[in-house]
């Protein structure tokens, strides 16, 4: 079998060494280079913030990757020499008005949440801004760096025997014979033959797969980078709705907008001034640090961040996995997995039908 994958993000890259690894032939495109969409431009938490906010069914999956998610790294390190940075250091939540809520979904998803006080939380994060009395804190969150992810992913693909990489190869129209697909034709008038294609393109999915039924669109989401130092800032933490993440190094992501405004990827200096001005009112000492870099990435986003997995109901061998809006990274070692399993006959890890495309049509 030859599978043909359309987008090399973190959730393309994983699929392809998973496929691989079973012995399955994979042609990998993407329109630009390998892992620098959303994917790249992403804080690497791996959880979904306010967890207890989202579904069931992106629970199941989001349980299953943190599990995985320790060993993965150690793998992908081992295969690749390149370190992902994989860093358990904790969720700090400030200013949450549904505590029972997350108390509540804890007990019944069996996740470790507590409730903190003052005490705790300054010893959690000496530098944190005055005045804040209490918090939810989650210990077990990890986060990665993930353009390092990428690099890792990109290096294991780029020596195996089974990967074909197709760079700046944009996907313009699948090849159709009846209910199946032959192949696809890219920009450079290629015309690439598969036995089975599976977008994996994010907001572009709709796009690449010509079904108006996957309601994927792009959601623009700026982030900020402080050239900070080890120390400043210890633990990810989330306060209305924005975060601040520390890298091994001491640098700090801080983010992140969330703008429906189509395809369009630019920076504004708006929203530069807000996330800066976000991380400073958390942590004052951050003041002093220079803002060395700012971007913008575009989210797939879908309804109720719940991401299409499985076959597409016009076609008996075009399959989709996208529309993991905020939670790609977090998502993709559960959503990979049930592709896998249904590419190769596998018995499910979870229940696969909340993915269905067939099933949520509208």
């Amino acid at each position: 079998m030859k599978v043909i994958i359309v987008g090399a993000g973190v959730i393309g890259m994983m699929q392809a060494r998973e496929l691989a690894q079973k012995g399955i032939e994979v042609i990998l495109l993407d329109k630009g280079a390998c892992g620098s969409e959303a994917s790249w431009a992403g804080g690497g938490i791996i959880s979904p913030l306010y967890p207890w906010r989202y579904s069931k069914a992106i629970t199941a999956l989001a349980s299953w990757s943190q599990a995985y998610y320790p060993n993965l790294i150690q793998t992908l390190e081992a295969e690749s020499d390149v370190d992902p940075e994989i860093t358990r250091h904790g969720l700090l939540m400030l200013n949450v008005e549904d505590q029972d809520d997350a108390i509540s979904w804890s007990q019944s998803a069996d996740a470790w949440l507590e409730v903190v006080e003052k005490e705790v939380i300054y010893d959690l994060e000496p530098m944190l801004r005055d005045g804040i009395r209490d918090g939810l804190w989650m210990s077990q969150v990890a986060s990665v760096r993930n353009p390092r992810l990428l690099k890792s992913l990109r290096k294991i693909l780029e020596d195996s025997p089974l990967v074909e990489i197709h760079e700046e190869s944009a996907v313009i129209s699948l090849r159709k014979q009846g209910s199946r697909v032959t192949g696809v034709n890219t920009v450079h008038d290629e015309s690439i033959e598969g036995d089975v294609v599976l977008v994996c393109s994010g907001a572009w999915t709709p796009k690449v797969s010509a079904q108006e039924s996957i309601k994927i669109e792009p959601v623009k989401g700026q982030m900020v980078l402080f050239d900070a130092k080890p120390g400043m800032v210890n633990r990810i933490v989330l306060s209305s709705g924005q975060y601040v993440i520390p890298r091994r190094d001491g640098k700090v992501v801080a983010g992140s907008t969330l703008e429906y405004k189509g395809f369009d990827k630019q920076t504004t200096s708006q929203a530069k001034n807000a996330l800066t001005d976000m991380a400073i009112d958390l942590f004052p000492e951050l003041a002093a640090c220079p803002v060395n870099h700012h971007w913008a990435g575009l989210r797939p986003g879908s309804p109720e961040g719940l991401p299409y997995i499985g076959c597409l109901p016009e076609y008996d061998n075009v399959y989709v996995n996208a529309g993991h809006f905020r939670n790609g990274l977090v998502l993709a070692p559960a959503s990979v997995r049930l592709m896998t399993s249904m590419l190769c006959g596998n018995s499910m890890p979870l229940d696969a039908s909340p993915y269905d495309p067939s099933l949520r049509q509208t």
